[in-house]
C-alpha cells in the first residue's frame, strides 16, 4: 500500500476550476515502523511484517505525527499494538485534495489536512475519502495585527473593514477560506446585510484576487503586520501565531478572536486509500490515539496545537477560551470559494457618464452631476491597479461627429497615470445645457467599443450612469436597440451593461431591458446616499 509522494506535479486546477497555482515546496519523507526504516527505528520483537501505510499531512503537523509514529513503532507487536510502518510526507492540504481529485498516482493511504473543508474537494468521482478520526488536533482562526488596528472587534466583518486585511489565498489555504466563511457564519448573530458584507468583501477580492501571486506565506504577512504604522491584519491559525511569537519575541503583534466567535482548523485523520480501507482506517485510528494520548499532550501543546476539545494553550498563549461559530456546510464552502473566484476576476470596463441637461438639477445641496462624479470617483478606488478602465460621457450630439457620446479616456490598465486622467476628466464635467439623453445610441456604441478591445482574462462590462430615459428623437426605438444589443451578444465573449440609474426620473424598466439584453444588471438609486451601495452591487454583478 506504500505509494510514493515524491515528484508531485506543480500545477493543479482549483476546487472551483478557475485558478491555476504553482507549488514548489519539497518535504522530507521519513519512515517509522517496526522494521529498519529510513531512520532505522525498530519496533516490538513480534513485528516481522508490518503493514505499510503512506500518510500525507499539512506541513505544520508533520513533526507531531512523526513523533507519534515513532512512539507507536516502539510499541509494535506488544500488548495488541498493531504492527505499522508509516511513510510520512508533508504537502499543503489544497494540493493533496486536488491530487486525489485528479486521480493522480500520488494518492496516499492516509491524509491529515489542516481542515475538513478540503475533504469534499478530494472527490475523484469514484470514491469520497472517509474520516477515520474527526480531529487529531485543533487550532482556532484568529486575527493578528498591532493593537491600534483592533478598535472594533465586535465581529469579523467590522474588524476586517476597519483595517487593511491580508488574506492568505482562500482558494489554497484554510485560514483564507475560513476567514470568508467566518464573515458569513457570524451573520446569524450580527444580521449583517448583503450590502454590508459586499462593501468589505468586494474591494478585498478585487485587491487580493487580482494579484499575480496570491499570499501563501503567513510569516511574511506577520512581518508586514508588525511594521510601524502598519494597518495590516492577518487571519491565521492560532498555532502559526504562537510559533511566530516564539521565533520573534520582540514582535508587537497580538491575536484576537472577534466577539461573535471563530471557526477552527480541525486536522481530521482521513482515509484516502482505495484498497483495504478498513485496515488503513484502523491504522489511522491507532496513530491518532497515540497523538491524542496523555503522553503526547505536552508536545502537542508546545507545538501550538489545541486538543480536540479546544482546551486553551498553556502559559496564557493564544486567545484563551473559544466561542465557536456554526461550522459551515459543504454547500456554504463551495459557494464562498466560487464567489471569491468570481469577484477576484480582473475588470475591463468602460464608464459612461450622462451629462445631459437634467444632470444640472439640484438634489439637496449638490447637482446630480456632482453626485454622479463623486460616486464614480469613489468607485474608482475600488478597482485594483490590474483592472482596466476607460471613460466616456454622453448627451445628444456632443461627439466630434455629431454623435451622442464623447470618448475622453481610452480603456487602459489603472496605472497612476490612468487614474489621474480619469479623475481629472471627471472633475471638469458639467451638464450640457438643453442636452438630451442619447441613451440608446450610446449603449450600442459602448458595447461595440468594448467588444473590439475584448480581454478574455477579465470581466468585460460597461458601467452606464444616467438620471433619465432616452429622449433623443433621432435614435432607434427601444425595441430596435434591444434587438441590436441581443445581436451583438456572444456567450463566449460576453460584454455586459451594468446600468446605474440615479434619481426619481431614471426609468428602471428601460434600464432593466437594456442591461438584460446584454446579460447584465440594472440598479436605481432614488436617493444620493444610495450611490455607493449601488456601485458595490454593480461590481458584485459579474
Amino acid at each position: 500500500m506504500t505509494r510514493s509522494n515524491n515528484n508531485r506535479r506543480s500545477v493543479y486546477i482549483t476546487a472551483v476550476g478557475l485558478l491555476v497555482v504553482s507549488l514548489g515546496a519539497v518535504f522530507v519523507v521519513r519512515s517509522f515502523g517496526s522494521q529498519s526504516g529510513a531512520d532505522g527505528f525498530l519496533g516490538g520483537k513480534s513485528c516481522d511484517d508490518p503493514t505499510q501505510v503512506s500518510l500525507s499531512t499539512t506541513p505544520e503537523m508533520q513533526p507531531s505525527l512523526e513523533a507519534a509514529a515513532k512512539s507507536l513503532a516502539g510499541k509494535g507487536g506488544d500488548d495488541g499494538t498493531p504492527c505499522l510502518q508509516f511513510t510520512i510526507s508533508g504537502a499543503p492540504s489544497a494540493k493533496v485534495a486536488r491530487d486525489i481529485a485528479s486521480g493522480s498516482d500520488n494518492r496516499p493511504d492516509l491524509w491529515v489536512p489542516d481542515s475538513s473543508l478540503w475533504v469534499a474537494q478530494a472527490d475523484d468521482g469514484q470514491s469520497v475519502p472517509s474520516i477515520a478520526v474527526p480531529s487529531v488536533a485543533t487550532s482556532p482562526l484568529v486575527l493578528v495585527g498591532r493593537s491600534a488596528n483592533f478598535a472594533d472587534t465586535s465581529s469579523w466583518l467590522r474588524a476586517l473593514g476597519a483595517a487593511d486585511p491580508a488574506l492568505l489565498d482562500p482558494l489554497n489555504t484554510s485560514p483564507g477560506a475560513l476567514a470568508l466563511l467566518a464573515v458569513q457564519s457570524e451573520r446569524q448573530k450580527t444580521s449583517a446585510s448583503d450590502t454590508q458584507v459586499s462593501q468589505v468583501i468586494v474591494p478585498l477580492a478585487q485587491r487580493l484576487g487580482s494579484m499575480a501571486k496570491p499570499y501563501s506565506d503567513v510569516n511574511a504577512l506577520f512581518g508586514r503586520a508588525d511594521q510601524d504604522g502598519s494597518r495590516v491584519v492577518v487571519p491565521a491559525s492560532e498555532q502559526s501565531f504562537v510559533k511566530y511569537q516564539e521565533e520573534h519575541p520582540d514582535a508587537q503583534l497580538k491575536a484576537i478572536m472577534p466577539a461573535t466567535g471563530t471557526l477552527t482548523l480541525d486536522y481530521p485523520m482521513v482515509v484516502t486509500a482505495k484498497d483495504d480501507a478498513e485496515t488503513i482506517s484502523d491504522a489511522g485510528k491507532a496513530l491518532a490515539a497515540e497523538l491524542l494520548s496523555d503522553a503526547s499532550s505536552q508536545a502537542r501543546d508546545q507545538a501550538g496545537f489545541r486538543d480536540a476539545l479546544f482546551s486553551p494553550l498553556s502559559g496564557g498563549r493564544g486567545v484563551g477560551d473559544l466561542t465557536q461559530l456554526t461550522k459551515p456546510t459543504g454547500e456554504a464552502i463551495e459557494k464562498a470559494l466560487q464567489n471569491w473566484t468570481r469577484l477576484s476576476l480582473s475588470t475591463h470596463s468602460l464608464a459612461v457618464i450622462d451629462v445631459s441637461g437634467s444632470m444640472a438639477e439640484i438634489v439637496g445641496n449638490k447637482t446630480r452631476m456632482q453626485l454622479t462624479i463623486e460616486a464614480a470617483s469613489g468607485g474608482l478606488s475600488l478597482f485594483p491597479n490590474s483592472a482596466s478602465l476607460g471613460l466616456w460621457t454622453f448627451s445628444t450630439r456632443i461627439g466630434s461627429d455629431g454623435g451622442d457620446y464623447k470618448e475622453l479616456v481610452p480603456i487602459a490598465p489603472l496605472s497612476s497615470g490612468q487614474r489621474t486622467k480619469i479623475l481629472a476628466n471627471l472633475k471638469i464635467q458639467h451638464a450640457v445645457p438643453n442636452g438630451g439623453t442619447g441613451l440608446y445610441d450610446t449603449a450600442i456604441a459602448a458595447v461595440r467599443a468594448v467588444r473590439n478591445q475584448y480581454d478574455s482574462s477579465a470581466v468585460n462590462s460597461i458601467l452606464l450612469f444616467t438620471d433619465g430615459k432616452n429622449d433623443d428623437p433621432g435614435s432607434p426605438t427601444l425595441e430596435k436597440t434591444i434587438q441590436t444589443l441581443e445581436g451583438l451578444r456572444d456567450p463566449a465573449r460576453p460584454v455586459r451593461i451594468i446600468a446605474l440609474g440615479m434619481g426619481p426620473d431614471a426609468d428602471a424598466e428601460e434600464l432593466r431591458k437594456l442591461a438584460q439584453a446584454t446579460g447584465g444588471q440594472s440598479y436605481v438609486a432614488r436617493n444620493p446616499g444610495d450611490l455607493r451601495t449601488v456601485f458595490i452591487d454593480a461590481l458584485q454583478s459579474r
